[in-house]
């Protein structure tokens, strides 16, 4: 509110209208909140505790080390932190990435902390994007994580989405993307191990992406925050490590973006990183000294201690891996599910009866047996004239096995009474 008055006459108070970014106009709601909207006039049936499979927060205990290592670490509350990171904070994020992927990276321009692979994921698309180019293009995978569009809308670019192929999980056909839209694609986003169908890319896929990254000079986002949590017995293939065994030692145009959060069930941490292409590097991190992105020392500290132990991921791998043992092949006897690649999310196809609307079923379910569930289709757009996510849900199986057990079993019931 402004007082606007005349020489001599009262104050008149007047709401004054500011422009605003029009570019925000452009953003869709959050899927979460769109589930909010949809389940609003419902009364979830009181027999049933509520359980929630919707929002993929990590549930398990936080290990103690990294609370022991905040805790020892408050008295940096009093320092401003460097938005490069500490050297130590550095030098555990290489360590780390030789020890997971034999590659040696240098800490100091290869590697550099972030409050998280989604806001480092949002700002990187600024840093990157020209948006005076014409028709300045970011294409993303779709279903996908809305970040990736936001990101793409607010840096002032179009945003195209590649095709799926649901014969390969769900896994990105790339093949499929015009060569004009690569031509004015400035960025890509990939997502392996992938949310929400835990698909992982293979060498072949990388040599593709990397070939046509080179061809027309776009900028490759690996988003790997799900990395830790799989379920075969050879680990995720990591976009650098695909670089490497390529023979592309200098990471051209490739940034990888990880988290602490899925890998050490830390996600009010907000901690991670991003490593790769030093020449991306340097201006991200100009960008990030503007934008004030530092990362706290009591979260270094903790971070530090993260990265440096295994053994709380090898634990944390195992229950998610005892969980989805249960869970899965009880849905799988009246869903179109199986185990993925990796992560923590079931991508399941809906019965029929539901023609599928995903929404009816997310608020059926909420309805009857009271568990919630993330309607597929709030997950992608509509393209190549459908919505890859309809007639599917996403479960995000992140609370202790008894409950995802439990919810799985109240589907089953669901889905067998109707």
């Amino acid at each position: 509110m402004d007082d606007l008055a005349m020489p001599g006459q009262p104050v008149a108070r007047h709401r004054i209208i500011r422009a605003m970014n029009p570019l925000l106009k452009r953003l869709q709601p959050y899927p979460f909140e769109r589930l909010r909207q949809l389940h609003a006039g419902i009364t979830p049936n009181p027999a049933f505790r509520p359980i929630s499979l919707g929002i993929g927060e990590p549930k398990h205990a936080t290990p103690e080390l990294i609370k022991t290592a905040l805790n020892a670490s408050l008295s940096g509350l009093a320092s401003y932190p460097a938005t490069a990171g500490e050297p130590k904070l550095r030098q555990a994020m290489a360590d780390w990435l030789q020890r997971r992927y034999s590659l040696a990276l240098d800490p100091l321009t290869q590697i550099l902390p972030v409050n998280g692979s989604r806001e480092a994921l949002f700002a990187l698309a600024q840093t990157v994007i020209d948006p005076t180019r014409d028709g300045a293009t970011v294409v993303c995978p779709n279903p996908f994580y809305q970040i990736y569009e936001g990101a793409a809308l607010l840096a002032g670019t179009k945003i195209w989405f590649a095709p799926s192929d649901p014969a390969r999980n769900f896994a990105v056909d790339w093949a499929a993307v015009p060569q004009a839209v690569w031509a004015k694609t400035q960025l890509l986003f990939v997502c392996s191990p992938g949310n929400p169908t835990g698909a992982v890319m293979g060498l072949d896929e990388w040599k593709l992406l990397f070939e046509l990254s080179d061809q027309y000079g776009f900028v490759i986002a690996s988003d790997e925050c799900y990395s830790e949590i799989y379920f075969r017995d050879e680990p995720p293939l990591g976009s650098l490590q695909a670089a490497a065994q390529l023979g592309r030692q200098d990471f051209k145009n490739l940034i990888a973006l990880t988290s602490l959060s899925k890998r050490s069930n830390v996600p009010g941490l907000r901690s991670g990183f991003v490593a790769g292409d030093a020449a991306l590097i340097k201006p991200f991190l100009l960008y990030r000294t503007y934008h004030g992105s530092a990362m706290s020392p009591v979260v270094q500290s903790a971070s530090i201690a993260a990265w440096n132990d295994e053994q709380h991921v090898l634990d944390n791998r195992a229950l998610y891996r005892a969980k989805f043992a249960q869970v899965t092949p009880l849905l799988a006897a009246v869903m179109d599910v199986a185990l993925p690649d990796a992560g923590f999310y079931l991508w399941a196809g809906i019965p029929e009866r539901f023609h599928g609307d995903d929404a009816a079923f997310s608020c059926e379910l909420l309805g009857f047996y009271n568990v919630v569930v993330l309607p597929g289709s709030y997950l992608a757009r509509d393209a190549q004239g459908h919505n890859p996510g309809a007639g599917r849900i996403r479960m995000a199986l992140v609370a202790e096995t008894a409950e995802c057990v439990e919810a799985a079993q109240r589907i089953v019931q669901f889905i067998q009474s109707t």
